[in-house]
This record gives structure tokens, C-alpha cells and sequence, in this order.
């Protein structure tokens, strides 16, 4: 009989620190989203764009990155907090383990600013702690220290969802960011190529008939009115509808870095 009471106490102590360490953390929104901002740092039109981009990211790849902001961390440092909610929302797919949190949580007047990517465990090979360290330090602090918040979000969800799709890999991103020159002669042969392009298409509407020139002005309206009845056109952009299906349950095995500001 002792030894079913002390059971019975073990178990109940067990599930009130459970319920207790389940407290210190925002509950998994409902409806889901991908951008949750408990601190009012981002309006709600950054909200919106983030928002979208993500869910569709998540719809193309069923890679999930998850933005939290919150105004305090209780105590945990910021890779404890960022790794213990990833697990209890279960950002990603599980089984695949294909969840990113960015855990941000705002500066004060009495405290630093900090954040912390922490990428599930399927994609640490991927984004291994040393790239996400670079992308806090390269594209998230810089944003954040002159106030363009957005910025540096955004810049830093850019820079993951190329690596997680493949478009180039954490060597390559390294040394992109340690050789910022070798990336200027691509970026400077492709200004180059589109700007004949344009050219070329400007001449093209100016003699759209044999010996007809017309003004310099009435070729770029013509243009762009070419660009706007165009399916692909930046006017008809669509943004594609739907909503967030929720967390698929991804794990998150204690990787990834952050940086203060």
C-alpha cells in the first residue's frame, strides 16, 4: 500500500510541474498561425506579409518556420525558451522534424533585445548552429540596432527558406557572407543583361511599325501597359488565398544560436 500512495505522489507531482512548465509558454494559437507577435512589435501589415509568405513557403514545401515575439522569457535563457516551445507547439511535420522558430523577444528600457533561431531536428544539418548564428549576427541584428525591425525578419526568413529549398548550401551561404565581393560580378553581369533587355524593348515599342517612331514617354506607356494585361504580370499578382492548416508536430532536438541587441 506504501508503495501505490508513493506512487500516486510521484505522479501527481509530475503532472503539476508538467502543468506548471506548460504555463510559462504562449499556448499553440488557435486559429494557427505562422507569425505570433504577443509584444506588439511588428503592425499588422508586416504581420499580414509575413504571415503569407510563410504559409505559402509551408504549402510549397511543408517546411514550417514559426516567428514568436514575446515580451519576456521568465527566466529561461533564449535557447532554452525557443527549443522547449518549439516542442510544445510542434513546429513542423513530424516524423520529417522540419520546424524553424525564430524567437525574438524585443528590447526594453531595463533589458537587452534578444533572439534565437532554433531549427527542428531534421533540418540542423541544414541550418547548423554556425549559419544561424551568421544569420542572426548578418541579417537580423544590423535591422534591428537602426530600428527597421521588419527588415531584419524578413531578411533572415529569406535567407532560411533558400537554404531549406537547396538554392544554395550553409558552405556557400559562409562564404557569401565572409566574401561579399565574389557575389557583386554575378549581381553586376545580371543588372547588365536585364538592363539591355529593357532597352531592347523600349526600341522594339518605339518602332512598332515601319518608319512610325513615337516619343520616348509613349514607348514606356505602351510598356507598361503590355506588363499590366500580362498573366504574370506584377499587376495581377495574386496572393493565393487560404489559411494556415496548424503545426504538424515536429521535435526539436536543442540546436541552433541567437545574439543580443
Amino acid at each position: 500500500m506504501g508503495y501505490k500512495i508513493k506512487s500516486i505522489f510521484i505522479f501527481l507531482f509530475a503532472a503539476i510541474a508538467l502543468t506548471g512548465y506548460s504555463k510559462d509558454f504562449p499556448k499553440r494559437p488557435v486559429p494557427p498561425r505562422m507569425v505570433n507577435d504577443y509584444a506588439g512589435f511588428l503592425n499588422s501589415s508586416e504581420v499580414s506579409q509575413l504571415e503569407q509568405k510563410l504559409v505559402q513557403f509551408d504549402r510549397e514545401t511543408s517546411t514550417q518556420i514559426a516567428i514568436v515575439i514575446v515580451d519576456d522569457l521568465l527566466g529561461y535563457n533564449k535557447a532554452d525558451y525557443a527549443v522547449r516551445l518549439g516542442r510544445e507547439w510542434g513546429i513542423g511535420q513530424q516524423g520529417k522534424n522540419n520546424g524553424i522558430l525564430i524567437l525574438i523577444k524585443p528590447k526594453t528600457s531595463s533589458s537587452q533585445g534578444e533572439v534565437f533561431i532554433a531549427p527542428g531536428y531534421g533540418l540542423e544539418g541544414v541550418v547548423p548552429d554556425a549559419i544561424a548564428k551568421r544569420i542572426v549576427e548578418n541579417e537580423i541584428i544590423p535591422s534591428f540596432k537602426t530600428g527597421h525591425y521588419y527588415n531584419g525578419i524578413d531578411k533572415a526568413v529569406n535567407t532560411l527558406m533558400a537554404l531549406t529549398r537547396g538554392e544554395f548550401t550553409a558552405e556557400e551561404y559562409n562564404k557569401k557572407v565572409n566574401n561579399p565581393g565574389e557575389v557583386i560580378g554575378p549581381l553586376v553581369i545580371f543588372f547588365l543583361i536585364f538592363l539591355f533587355s529593357f532597352i531592347g524593348k523600349i526600341r522594339r515599342a518605339r518602332h512598332y511599325s515601319i518608319g512610325h517612331d513615337i516619343p520616348f514617354w509613349a514607348a514606356m506607356t505602351m510598356l507598361g501597359s503590355s506588363r499590366g494585361s500580362g498573366s504574370g504580370s506584377f499587376g495581377s499578382f495574386s496572393s493565393g488565398g487560404g489559411s494556415f492548416g496548424g503545426f504538424g508536430g515536429g521535435s526539436f532536438g536543442g540546436g541552433g544560436a541567437g545574439g543580443s541587441w
